[in-house]
């Protein structure tokens, strides 16, 4: 422990912090990145940073994704500032090291970064009222609207193919035929359904080949907890945790905040029953972020954000199921058939998006006017 400690402070002397170090303690609830809160003090002024070790397993390109972050960030300060905002709580700062860099790789390998700390402000894991999913909404939309003009090229994939729905499902069946810890048998029943919608999962890349699809700066991960929601106002503030930030789909961003949020059951609900599509949280959802992103969007991802929203879930669900086939290797896990639970909880809404496909639509409609 006290090894870690060392690495850790010695980690955060390596950055251009305002004072001395008075304190570093681990901080938050996220499972890919270490995050530690630091507290330096200089004059009896206190300042507040967030530190994290980057996990360089899972993002390989270090380098390429902290490049990402430099760019899109540095592009919505500008804008920001532009319409009069405040660009140091509106979007993630970077504090470079004393070197003038953007991360530190210290002498065992491992990368670090920080960020200005975003104060009198929550992250949420669920929808604890309407209202907030509003603010989720319209903040991921006004984050189209932002970086619409942002050259996508200029980004790099920090996980390749991550929304590329066929290449899951390529993989999906090679692990179901090597079966290596035979599980296989014994999921049946989903296979089938995730087999049976295969040819669903290569509309918007044909819609992209085509030129009618555009590609954009897409987050990727456009969970509930990675808004920072205002504690005095209740308005969304910050969108966080930007390692996925890359060439993408906006009716995939959207799409996984549906997945997530309008979900009346827990990711991991073992109670099917309790599993379905909230009608009128992603109603609500969808006026924010076709509010936020103020006629950004072209006609045709509007058109298709109950599909972005099914293939989302599809995909989660199939990814899960790839993981509990192969053992566990990729989600942590706290019970033995943990991702088997996630991917049925998955499919589950997926059936119940079909039955509630004609709604969605009406609603999509009603807001596209």
């Amino acid at each position: 422990m006290d090894n870690i400690k060392e690495q850790t402070l010695k980690a955060a002397d390596a950055f251009a912090l305002k004072g001395q170090i008075k304190s570093c303690r681990s901080y938050g609830s996220g499972h890919i990145n270490h995050t530690f809160l630091l507290i330096c003090e200089e004059n009896g002024q206190e300042y507040f940073y967030i530190l994290q070790q980057i996990n360089h397993i899972v993002f390989k390109d270090i380098e390429g994704l902290m490049k990402n972050i430099k760019r899109v960030t540095s592009f919505l300060r500008n804008k920001i500032i532009e319409n009069h905002g405040n660009p140091d709580r509106e979007t993630l700062n970077l504090i470079p090291t004393k070197n003038g860099e953007n991360y530190y790789q210290d002498s065992q390998g491992y990368f670090w970064r920080v960020y200005l700390f975003i104060s009198h402000a929550i992250c949420y894991n669920k929808v604890e009222k309407p209202e907030d999913f509003y603010q989720v909404g319209k903040a991921f939309g006004e984050f189209q609207c932002l970086l619409a003009d942002f050259p996508t090229d200029e980004l790099v994939e920090t996980i390749p193919h991550f929304h590329n729905t066929p290449a899951r499902f390529v993989t999906f069946q090679n692990v179901i035929e090597k079966d290596i810890i035979g599980r296989a048998n014994e999921v049946q029943e989903e296979i089938r359904f995730i087999r049976e919608r295969e040819k669903e999962m290569s509309l918007a890349l044909s819609l992209q080949k085509q030129g009618k699809l555009p590609l954009r700066v897409s987050h990727n991960d456009t969970k509930l907890n990675n808004i920072m929601i205002d504690d005095i106002t209740g308005q969304a503030l910050c969108i966080i945790d930007l390692d996925t930030i890359m060439p993408g789909f906006s009716i995939f961003d959207y799409g996984d905040s549906i997945r997530f949020g309008a979900n009346t059951a827990a990711e991991d609900e073992k109670d099917l029953s309790k599993v379905s599509l909230s009608l009128s949280l992603f109603e609500i959802y969808t006026k924010g972020f076709l509010e936020g992103s103020q006629g950004s969007l072209k006609e045709i991802e509007i058109k298709l954000f109950p599909y972005g929203a099914k293939m989302m879930a599809l995909e989660c669900g199939m990814r899960f199921l790839t993981d509990y086939l192969e053992g566990d290797i990729y989600f942590h896990i706290s019970r033995g058939e943990h991702n088997l639970d996630r991917c049925r909880t998955q499919l589950a809404l997926v059936a119940d998006m079909e039955r509630k496909w004609t709604d969605m639509e009406t609603i999509i409609q009603k807001y596209r006017n």
